[in-house]
């Protein structure tokens, strides 16, 4: 069992930046390769980026690479989510999720997943 616990929503204005972390419970955080998902208001959850186990391989929805970065420190059982440039169309809740399986951007592919942290960019 994992518990994955987020922070770092917020209120920011078109071209700035946030960062989005999720911690992550038990002893076995390098065994789960790790997701951020996003859910905007009458949308459908949708994949933004991903990272694999030791953190050799990260993937983008296109919308965000060059803007998004991902990255991981298994030591601190932490994953994160650095955001710059960010746009009003990046207005969500952002969910981080953990799979045991290989890197994937499917949402189905994941076994937990953390509540979700607003985000909200004003133009």
């Amino acid at each position: 069992q994992v518990q994955l616990v987020p922070s770092g929503g917020g209120l920011v204005q078109a071209g700035g930046s946030l960062r989005l972390s999720c911690a992550a419970s038990g002893r076995t955080f390098s065994s789960y390769a790790m997701g951020w998902f996003r859910q905007g208001s009458g949308k459908e959850r949708e994949f933004v980026a991903a990272i694999s186990r030791i953190g050799g391989s990260t993937g983008y929805k296109d919308s965000v690479k060059g803007r998004f970065t991902i990255s991981r420190d298994n030591a601190k059982n932490t994953v994160y989510l650095q955001m710059n440039s960010l746009k009003p169309e990046d207005t969500a809740v952002y969910y981080c999720a953990a799979t045991r399986s290989v890197f994937s951007s499917m949402y189905r592919d994941y076994d937990y997943w953390g509540q979700g942290t607003q985000v909200t960019v004003s133009s």
